[in-house]
C-alpha cells in the first residue's frame, strides 16, 4: 500500500494525538515528564546494541604497544600518534572520542578477548551463539533475553517490558512466553521519511509466529495465547511510538539511523516507561575491504551515536540507572587479506557503559603470536559478561537464565 508522506509538522501533530490518546502527560511533550498509559518502575535498564557483521576489535581497542600489530597489518593498523591511548599498550579508535573521556570518569569497562570454545566464523552460526548463549544457536530455544524476561518477570507479563527498535527483533529477544515489541524508530521516520518501514514498523515477534495444523492441538493452544500476547504488544506499541515521537531533549544527535534509535530509547529510558530492556541494531561491520576507510567510518558514528546517548542519559536518575552493552558476533582475522581488509575471525571486546559500571580494563589482551588458527584465542567467555549483567542488573540467577554457571566480571 502507497501511503501519503507527510511532512515533519503534519507527523508531530499526529504523533501528538496518538500520545494523547493514549493519555501522555503535557509535561511529557516538553520533554519532562513521565508516561501516563505505560506501567512505569523503578530498577536498572540495558541497552543492547549489536555491531552487526563482525566488529574488528584489533582496530576498535587497538594494541599500538604491540610491535607484532604493525608486523602483520601493514595497512590496516593505525599508527600511535592517531589513537585515543588509554595505557601504554592499548588506544581506542580515533572515532572513539565521546567514549575516551567517559573512560576517564570510570563509566566504560572495556572486557577484551570475548568468545567461546570452539568459535565459528559464521556469521548466522555465531549470531544464533551469541543470542542464544548456547552453542548449538536456535535449536536450544528461546533467546537469552527472552529466558532472562520469563524468568525474572515470569508473574507479571508485559509485553513492553522488552522493545526493539529497528524493525525486526533479534534472536536473543525471542521468547515463547514473553514476546518483545520491535518497532521501527519513529525518530528514523522523521529523518529519513522512510514512511514504508514506520508502516510496518508494528509490534513484531521475532518471525516466529506458526500456522495452525490440526494435528497439533496442544500448540495451537499455546499459540492461542501467545497471540493475545502479540495483541498486547501490538497495543503497547502505539503507545511506544507515540511516547517516542513527540520527546523532546537538548542534546542533538547526529542524523544516523542508530542515533534516531539510541534517541528513541533515551525517551522511554528518561520516561519510566516501565520497558527495562532496548536493542538496537547498528549494520556495516564486515569489513573484508578497505579496512580503514570503513571501519573508520563506522567507528566514527557509533562514537558520535553514543556519545549524544550518554549525555542524554545523564539528564535523568532513570538515564543513570541504564547499563549499554555493545558487542558484536565475532571479531576479524588478524592478518590481513588481499583487499586491504579483514575475513571472520572469533576474539573481540565487549563494552559497557553507564553510570552504574565499574569502569576500567577486564580480561587479558589476546595474544598476538599466540593465535586460535589464525584469530585471536578468547581469554574471557561471553556468557560471563552476561551473567553479571544478569545478577547484577535484575536479580536474576544466570544459571537458571544461561543454563550453566560463567564467573561473574565485577562490572556493576
Amino acid at each position: 500500500m502507497n501511503l501519503p508522506k507527510p511532512d515533519r509538522r503534519s507527523f508531530l501533530r499526529a504523533a501528538a494525538a496518538s500520545a494523547a490518546g493514549f493519555g501522555l502527560l503535557p509535561e511529557v511533550l516538553a520533554g519532562g515528564g513521565r508516561v501516563q498509559g505505560l506501567p512505569g518502575e523503578g530498577g536498572k535498564n540495558l541497552v543492547l546494541v549489536q555491531l552487526s557483521g563482525g566488529n574488528d576489535g584489533l582496530a576498535t581497542v587497538v594494541p599500538y604497544g604491540d610491535d607484532e600489530l604493525r608486523r602483520i597489518r601493514r595497512s590496516t593498523a593505525h599508527k600511535a600518534s592517531e589513537l585515543l591511548k588509554i595505557d601504554d599498550y592499548r588506544g581506542l579508535n580515533p572515532g572513539l572520542g565521546a567514549l575516551r573521556g567517559r573512560f576517564d570518569q570510570g563509566q566504560v569497562a572495556i572486557v577484551e578477548g570475548c568468545g567461546y570454545p570452539e568459535a565459528v566464523r559464521s556469521h548466522f552460526k555465531s549470531y544464533e551463539v551469541w543470542h542464544t548463549a548456547h552453542r548449538a544457536g536456535r535449536i536450544s530455544g528461546d533467546g537469552w533475553i527472552g529466558r532472562l524476561a520469563a524468568s525474572r518477570w515470569a508473574d507479571e507479563p508485559r509485553p513492553d517490558r522488552v522493545v526493539h527498535f529497528g524493525g525486526k527483533a533479534p534472536y536473543s529477544l525471542f521468547s515463547r512466553k514473553q514476546p518483545p515489541v520491535a518497532l521501527a524508530s519513529p525518530t528514523g521516520y522523521r529523518w529519513f521519511g522512510d514512511e514504508e518501514a514506520y508502516a510496518r514498523g508494528g509490534a513484531a515477534i521475532c518471525e516466529h509466529e506458526m500456522e495452525r495444523d490440526p494435528r497439533h492441538v496442544g500448540r495451537d493452544g499455546a499459540l492461542d495465547k501467545l497471540r493475545a500476547t502479540l495483541d498486547d504488544a501490538r497495543e503497547s506499541s502505539g503507545r511506544i511510538r507515540g511516547a517516542a515521537a513527540i520527546y523532546r531533549t537538548s542534546v542533538e544527535y547526529p542524523k544516523t539511523r542508530l542515533s534516531a534509535e539510541l534517541r528513541d530509547v533515551a525517551a522511554l529510558v528518561n520516561a519510566r516507561s516501565g520497558t527495562q530492556i532496548f536493542s538496537v541494531s547498528d549494520n556495516g561491520y564486515d569489513t573484508h575491504s578497505k579496512q580503514r576507510q570503513a571501519h573508520d567510518r563506522k567507528m566514527g558514528e557509533l562514537g558520535d551515536a553514543l556519545g549524544a546517548f550518554l549525555e542524554d542519559l545523564d539528564r535523568s536518575e532513570a538515564g543513570r540507572d541504564t547499563v549499554v552493552l555493545v558487542f558484536s558476533e565475532f571479531g576479524r582475522r588478524v592478518a590481513e587479506n588481499g583487499s586491504s581488509g579483514h575475513d571472520h575471525g572469533k576474539a573481540g571486546p565487549m563494552f559497557l557503559l553507564g553510570h552504574s559500571v565499574k569502569g576500567g580494563l577486564y580480561g587479558a589482551h589476546p595474544s598476538l603470536t599466540e593465535l586460535d588458527a589464525g584469530d585471536l584465542a578468547f581469554t574471557t567467555d561471553f556468557r560471563s559478561v552476561y551473567a553479571t549483567l544478569i545478577r547484577g542488573l535484575f536479580g536474576a540467577d544466570p544459571v537458571a537464565v544461561l543454563g550453566a554457571e560463567y564467573p561473574p566480571l565485577p562490572l556493576i
